[in-house]
């Protein structure tokens, strides 16, 4: 039996947004059999002084709360309930030195804490199981606080890369985060292996896809299919891609089409790619206003360089671009096995346009089939069932009844 009332996840991932999100696909499919309340993000007064100025897509009024701070949403794919809770206005803090940082998080934290047992009592969650997704600058001094049963850290990028807004505190303070939390969750094998050499209790579940959603663009596609070859990259381009790459194929494949599909934060890339007529930027889009994008691509690609930070990384793309039935051609940053035979790897610009050119005469029903059924296995939904066993596996979260 469950030693757990419900789930707590808290996060640096904001509920809402223009891509997909581990933590909030994750929680989603868990809500269909555990009772979930997702802490949204913890924005700060900076924020809401940048979102007051214009500056910024911030929700000025769910963080000045002049709505119910507190939300119940029905998950559409799988019938369950989850409740969505704006906390109160932080500090802003990650800029201070380490003395005045801690001190300081010590009055954010008292300030989350309050508010979130009150929450917790309006919602009946006495006994909770916390997932702490990728934030131990607040999971750390909020052990113990939240009369929690235990502790999971679910971490999806490597710390030590993940940019000022995480590693100036984080790093010093995941590794402490990882000695005392009951269990790690990492969505790739490649951080599985470096996190479990501070937590022995470290598992891997991968990302997924929400399948159904991205299906959608491959049933899309058969009723109207792509007109001429556009190549597509779909997700927020920065500092992971490999313009070499993506210059040389534009240059040399001057009848493919390729479009960049959400936010660029590297702007070499659009400056490099300015003289190409046949480059596109796209701005972001909600997702469910992806699968029309989608069906108009004839392969998806990811570009990423190869580094410390990308070999970390199990994208959410890939299967989101299976599940619409492409072609993938990606660069091999990453242990990527599980697609040994669905995708095309290439690691220099001229094999990775040969490799697009493979990818776009790669149309057979039987191989779209395979790229689908890959996808599938790979969807959110099972990728929540195997956060279930991990949990199973947690003595202090799950009790597992004795025989008589």
């Amino acid at each position: 039996m469950n030693q757990f009332d419900s789930i707590i996840c808290i996060t640096q991932t904001p509920w809402k947004g223009d891509f997909q999100k581990a933590a909030v696909q994750l929680m989603t499919e868990l809500s269909a059999r555990n009772r979930v309340l997702y802490v949204d993000y913890l924005y700060t007064l900076k924020d809401l002084t940048q979102g007051i100025g214009g500056r910024g897509d911030i929700p000025v009024r769910d963080i000045m709360r002049l709505q119910n701070p507190l939300t119940t949403l029905k998950t559409e794919q799988n019938g369950g309930e989850l409740f969505v809770w704006t906390p109160p206005i932080m500090l802003p803090i990650n800029w201070l030195s380490n003395e005045s940082h801690d001190r300081l998080l010590q009055w954010n934290i008292n300030r989350l804490v309050s508010k979130l047992q009150g929450v917790m009592r309006k919602l009946d969650m006495h006994r909770p199981l916390i997932i702490n997704a990728y934030n131990p600058v607040i999971g750390l001094p909020l052990l113990g606080r939240l009369n929690e049963c235990a502790t999971i850290y679910y971490c999806f990028d490597e710390i030590t890369t993940a940019g000022d807004w995480m590693s100036r505190h984080g790093t010093r303070y995941e590794e402490a985060f990882l000695r005392r939390v009951d269990a790690v969750v990492t969505t790739s094998e490649t951080l599985r292996q470096d996190k479990s050499t501070v937590q022995p209790q470290t598992f891997c579940v991968k990302n997924g896809a929400n399948f159904e959603l991205f299906n959608l663009a491959r049933q899309l596609a058969q009723q109207q299919p792509p007109v001429k070859p556009v190549v597509g990259y779909l997700g927020s381009a920065d500092n992971r891609i490999n313009i070499d790459i993506m210059e040389y194929c534009a240059r040399t494949m001057p009848d493919v089409e390729f479009q960049f599909i959400g936010e660029v934060h590297e702007l070499d890339l659009p400056a490099r790619l300015a003289p190409y007529q046949n480059v596109t930027f796209i701005p972001p889009h909600q997702p469910n206003d992806l699968p029309p994008l989608l069906a108009k691509l004839s392969v998806g690609i990811i570009p990423f360089v190869c580094n410390r930070h990308t070999y970390t990384i199990y994208p959410l793309k890939i299967n989101e671009y299976l599940a619409a039935g492409l072609p993938v051609v990606s660069t091999p940053f990453s242990i990527l096995d599980d697609f040994d035979g669905i995708i095309e790897l290439a690691d220099t610009p001229e094999r990775f346009a040969q490799a697009l050119r493979r990818a776009l005469a790669d149309t057979a029903p039987e191989r779209i089939q395979q790229r689908v059924n890959t996808a599938q296995g790979n969807s959110w939904e099972q990728r929540a069932r195997e956060f279930e066993a991990v949990i199973q596996q947690v003595p202090k979260a799950w009790r597992q009844e004795q025989p008589a």
